[in-house]
This record gives C-alpha cells, sequence and structure tokens, in this order.
C-alpha cells in the first residue's frame, strides 16, 4: 500500500498545484494546512487521502482529473480526456486520421527531443509530452472508430 499511497499522494499534490493553493482552498473550503496533509509523506500524514468529494471540486477547476487518471492506472484502465470542443463536427476518414497520427506523433517526438536534450526531463517537459500523448491517443481512438464504421 505504500507505493500505492505515495502514487496518490504524489498526483494529489499535482492536482492541489495545478489548480493553485489559494484558489485551491477557495474551491474547497479548506485551509491550505487540511490540503497540504492530503500530500503529505510524513509518517503522521501517511493514512490521510482527499476526500473524493474535493477531489471532484479540484479536477474541475484544474481542467484535468489528475486523481482520477491515476486511479485508472492503477487498476490498468485507460481514461480519454477529451478536451476537443469544436464548434464544427468534423467527419473524419481514416486516410485524415492516419495523416493526423504521423503528425501528432511528429510532434510528440520533438517534444521528447527537446525534453531530453540536457539527459533529465523536467516535470514541465513530461507534462507536455504527455499531452502530446493523450492527443495522439485521441486520433488513435478516432482512427478505431472510423475503421469499425468502415468494416460494417
Amino acid at each position: 500500500m505504500a507505493g500505492i499511497g505515495g502514487y496518490l499522494k504524489k498526483h494529489t499534490e499535482a492536482l492541489v498545484k495545478a489548480v493553485g493553493i489559494e484558489p485551491a482552498c477557495n474551491v474547497t473550503g479548506k485551509s491550505k494546512a487540511t490540503l497540504g496533509r492530503y500530500y503529505s509523506d510524513n509518517d503522521e500524514h501517511r493514512d490521510r487521502f482527499m476526500p473524493i468529494d474535493t477531489v471532484a471540486l479540484l479536477e474541475e477547476a484544474a481542467g484535468y482529473p489528475h486523481v482520477t487518471a491515476a486511479l485508472a492506472e492503477l487498476r490498468g484502465v485507460t481514461l480519454t480526456f477529451e478536451d476537443r470542443r469544436s464548434n464544427v463536427e468534423r467527419k473524419s476518414t481514416v486516410n485524415s486520421d492516419v495523416i493526423a497520427l504521423s503528425q501528432r506523433f511528429a510532434l510528440l517526438m520533438s517534444e521528447y527531443h527537446q525534453s531530453i536534450e540536457d539527459g533529465t526531463i523536467t516535470v514541465n517537459e513530461a507534462k507536455r509530452m504527455l499531452r502530446e500523448t493523450t492527443l495522439l491517443q485521441q486520433v488513435l481512438v478516432d482512427m478505431k472508430l472510423n475503421l469499425e464504421e468502415e468494416s460494417v
């Protein structure tokens, strides 16, 4: 459980920091000290985790489900985070998906190349690569749906 607890605390901290400590206090009605205890790795706070309603409020404010994604990863579940909100419904084809796939992969490799140049991948660089990976995953899902539709 220590590994899982530490993993969840790391993502809880990322969630609070994504929102900002002051805004997180305002959103949740909890103090800085209370929020800090939820991701503290001190022995006295080892068994203290953020309540699920607080997680929901913060994830809405953050715009990304940090803790929910961590829980899913622990169970081997993949979440699809859809942040494309186009005003026009775009109908893609397999051909356009292949092009989008190669473009997204090139962007991911570009981010990786820039990140690894100094031999270390920082937290911000990892977040950028994670975003590109998620967008790449969305293209693959679109492609899968189009292939399934064509095979019917």
